[in-house]
């Protein structure tokens, strides 16, 4: 997951460009998924800096910086299967988010953040990934949530709404 692709006011990248970086890179079975920054690949091999060197790599192939945080099928699986959100009461215009943390373990489970914006919810901390609720239902607001985090944690995140980590869970198809 590339943090800051194709959102607006965001830097812009084909799905193709993206998927040429990955395949030359080294990936196989190449996806793009939506066209926010998600790709479902195999990696040329598992490698411990699998982040860095495609930091590295993609920077030089795109021309610009970015963030790049991972997450295995079998990582989003147990995310689901944790359901982070049961329980909680959503609407069906609310917004369920998980922010993923680049370096796993930089969370503590159960870390307090400071209050979130008003009318949105930070449900559940874990190690790698904080789940939330941005509650439209109540005039609450995904940019608010997105300032939040940045001011909080850092710029070493990116976040997915709930309907793309099932998606990306799926292989991306």
């Amino acid at each position: 997951m590339l943090r800051g692709i194709n959102n607006v006011g965001s830097r812009r990248v084909t799905m193709a460009a993206l998927k040429k970086a990955f395949e030359d890179l080294g990936g196989k079975n190449v996806r793009t998924v939506l066209a926010s920054g998600n790709v479902v690949f195999d990696p040329p091999r598992q490698s411990p800096d699998i982040v860095r060197k495609l930091t590295a790599g993609l920077e030089k192939a795109l021309g610009f910086p970015v963030v790049v945080v991972t997450r295995t099928v079998r990582e989003l699986e147990g995310i689901i299967r944790s359901e982070p959100f049961k329980g909680v009461p959503a609407a069906p215009e609310d917004q369920l988010y998980v922010t993923f943390l680049g370096g796993k373990g930089s969370a503590r489970p159960g870390a307090r953040l400071p209050d979130p914006p008003k009318e949105t919810r930070v449900v559940r901390v874990d190690p790698g990934e904080i789940f939330s609720v941005v509650m439209r239902s109540r005039g609450g607001r995904t940019p608010d949530l997105m300032k939040y985090l940045d001011r909080n944690l850092g710029p070493a995140v990116t976040t997915r709404n709930w309907r793309t980590v099932l998606k990306l869970a799926g292989g991306g198809r």
